[in-house]
Order: structure tokens, then sequence, then C-alpha cells
């Protein structure tokens, strides 16, 4: 029976360290995709890295290694990865814009809620399971683009990355706005607890 995780500071854990392999791996995929220019090799490096992000996280839970650098640096993770990858296949031509430009827009939208939250004292949100879900969905989208403007099975790569795109891109924007909410939620909770404090200071 695995022992319930408890968060800790502790910064050198084996999820930690799976967690920094997978941001080495965004510098990585950049070197591949603009200096050798291999398409097929970002795509399964955008594959790879995405669709192991569960591995960290089970890792931490599995081992009650569970920490507060870890639990900030997986989203982090995951967001650089995803723009990196939309962003690489914009430049490169093979990420098509109707899913490229919204999906840009949207993390932009969430790192401003972020540093709103962070500001104020909000603190980090939970990642909700339906998030998780829509970041595996597009991390199967993309590279399925990557793969069809590569030509490697064009048109079933193309469908894919359609099918995936379109239900992905759907779920990140309605779990955007249920992000925008947990973060009023949090922030009013905030506001309530300093407005307690202060009457309790002035009594």
């Amino acid at each position: 029976m695995a022992v319930p995780a408890t968060t800790s500071s502790r910064i050198l854990t084996i999820p930690n360290v799976v967690t920094f392999i997978r941001l080495i791996g965004v510098g990585v995929f950049w070197w591949v995709i603009l200096v050798e220019e291999n398409i097929v090799m970002g795509a399964w490096l955008i594959f790879l890295i995405g669709w192991t992000d569960w591995i960290d996280g089970y890792l931490a839970r599995r081992l009650n290694q569970v920490s507060d650098l870890g639990k900030a640096l997986d989203p982090i993770a995951d967001r650089l990865m995803i723009v990196s990858a939309v962003v690489g296949g914009l430049i490169v031509g093979v990420v098509p814009g109707w899913i490229g430009i919204p999906l840009l827009l949207r993390e932009v939208i969430m790192a401003v809620v972020a540093l709103v939250l962070i500001s104020r004292g909000g603190g980090t949100l939970p990642v909700r399971k339906l998030g998780k879900w829509a970041t595996f969905i597009i991390y199967g989208a993309i590279p399925a683009f990557y793969l069809a403007g590569a030509d490697v099975w064009h048109d079933l790569f193309l469908l894919l990355g359609w099918v995936f795109g379109l239900i992905g891109l759907v779920l990140y924007w309605y779990v955007l706005f249920q992000y925008i909410g947990d973060a009023r939620d949090r922030l009013s909770a905030v506001e309530s607890t300093s407005t307690a404090s202060s009457r309790i200071e002035e009594n």
C-alpha cells in the first residue's frame, strides 16, 4: 500500500530530476529543429517529452517525494514544451495557424493569470485532471502535424492532427476558464483572510 504523499521543500528528488531532464529536452528540441532541421526527430521529441509527463508525477506520489519545486516546475515544463512545439512548428511551416495562434494566446492568458495570482499572494493553482487530458491530446496533435509536414504518412497524420487538434483546443480553452474561476476564488479567499486579519489587529 502506497504511503500518502506529503509536500516537502526538497530540491534534489528523483521526480525533480525527471522534470529537469524534460526541461533540457526543450533545448534539444530547438537544436534539432533549427540546427539539424530534422522535423521528424522534432516530432518524436515532442511526443516523448509530452507523453512522459506523467512519470515525474507518478514517481513523486509513489516515492512520497512530492515537493514544492516539483509542483511548480512540472506545469512550467509542459508550458515550455507546448509553446516551443507550436512556435517551432509555425516557424518551419508545419503547424497550421488555426491551432497554433489560439494555443499561444491561451498560454499568454494563463501566464498572466498565474502571475497575478502569485503577485497577490495566492500561490499556484493545482493542476486539473481535465487540463492534463487536454495537454496530452495537444501533445498528440502537434507531432502529427510535424510528421504530416515531413510527408510521413501525410494523409493519416494530417487527419490525426486535425481531429486531436480540434478536440484538444476546445478542451484547452474550456479548462482555461476553469482555471480563471479557480484563481478568482483563490484571490477572494486571500482577500477575505487579509481583511479578517486587519480587523483582528484593529481590535
